[in-house]
């Protein structure tokens, strides 16, 4: 952990301390736990409270619409609320916000893995009509940002598309070509524009999560209380098929089981969920999400490896894999009667 990090680290908890230990009493307290650690987010827990630095690039005033829609009374019992600053000046240079503490999934005991509660929650948010104007859901952004982060790891070695691979006289040879990464390029240049970022989505009419995952769920109040959503650093207003998207793709690569996939299918569309018809074949409407956040993964994992100097992994490796399939489609699947 660099210097920087250990003094965000350091200054979280001591925010996070302040909050959930009363003022004047002896200290029992645990040492401040990190419980992440990130360039886009550090989240250290004191006690019940949890202080999150989010990315020093942040818009803030994008933040600030994300967090007043976590406490919108209309989205009660759907996302979990924000705490109060407890100062105007947060004691980091990035923005900061303050939650109370939740009990995440636990990733020990898949059979439990809470899909249909999931699946509710995400329905129920994209039935909300937006309380008040939001930013674009970040979504397609963040793939391009997991691209970008691949590419920045590889240092350019190994990821020149063939078609750039021309030497001029003079030059050194052309750096190895690594299939792993030339897939992940190639799965991503198949994308349309809208979901890698560069145009707007073709729907954009729906509160969407923006990086939904079994992560982005705690109980509240711990350990038992119900589930809610949570981290709306990419939340907003956009297609909510994307949302749907990570599921489907590790259902298609063969990450999840088709019955868990089933509860989660199943359970969004009795919740009313929008982004899928009420029956028949979902995949006109996930098929671009699912890619393009199959490319966003195996982009993060290629980062990794080349960070930790290492081969993919078993999981890894699908979704690379699944990369190579997605660059053979076409752009869009046709739309047309659901089969």
């Amino acid at each position: 952990m660099t210097t920087t990090q250990t003094s965000v680290v350091h200054d979280l908890g001591t925010l996070a301390h302040r909050l959930s230990h009363p003022a004047r009493t002896p200290c029992v307290c645990e040492p401040p736990q990190v419980l992440a650690d990130r360039p886009d987010g550090t989240v250290v827990r004191s006690g019940a409270i949890v202080a999150k630095a989010h990315a020093a690039d942040t818009d803030r005033a994008a933040l600030t619409a994300r967090i007043a829609l976590a406490a919108a009374p209309q989205l009660a019992g759907i996302l979990l609320p924000p705490l109060t600053a407890p100062e105007p000046a947060a004691p980091t240079a990035r923005p900061v916000t303050l939650w109370p503490l939740g009990a995440p999934v636990d990733p020990t005991d898949p059979g439990a893995a809470p899909w249909a509660e999931a699946a509710d929650l995400v329905a129920r948010l994209h039935r909300t009509e937006p309380p008040f104007p939001l930013p674009p859901m970040r979504g397609p952004a963040k793939a391009a940002r997991a691209v970008a982060r691949m590419r920045a790891a590889l240092r350019g070695d190994a990821i020149t598309p063939p078609r750039d691979l021309a030497v001029e006289p003079g030059d050194a040879p052309a750096p190895p070509r690594d299939p792993a990464v030339l897939s992940v390029l190639a799965g991503w240049r198949a994308l349309p524009a809208w979901a890698r970022g560069e145009a707007p989505a073709l729907r954009a009419d729906a509160l969407c999560h923006g990086d939904l995952h079994l992560g982005q769920l705690v109980r509240h109040p711990a350990p038992d209380g119900p589930w809610l959503l949570i981290d709306m650093d990419d939340a907003g207003v956009g297609d909510p098929a994307w949302d749907l998207g990570r599921p489907a793709a590790w259902y298609a690569a063969g990450l999840l089981a088709p019955e868990d996939w089933s509860t989660f299918l199943d359970a969004y569309r009795a919740a009313g969920g929008p982004a899928v018809p009420a029956d028949g074949d979902p995949w006109p409407a996930l098929d671009v999400p699912a890619r393009a956040l199959t490319v966003q993964t195996a982009a993060v994992a290629l980062a990794k490896c080349a960070a930790e100097q290492r081969d993919p992994d078993d999981h890894e490796q699908l979704m690379i894999e699944s990369c190579a399939r997605i660059a053979t489609l076409p752009p869009e699947l046709a739309t047309g009667p659901a089969s």
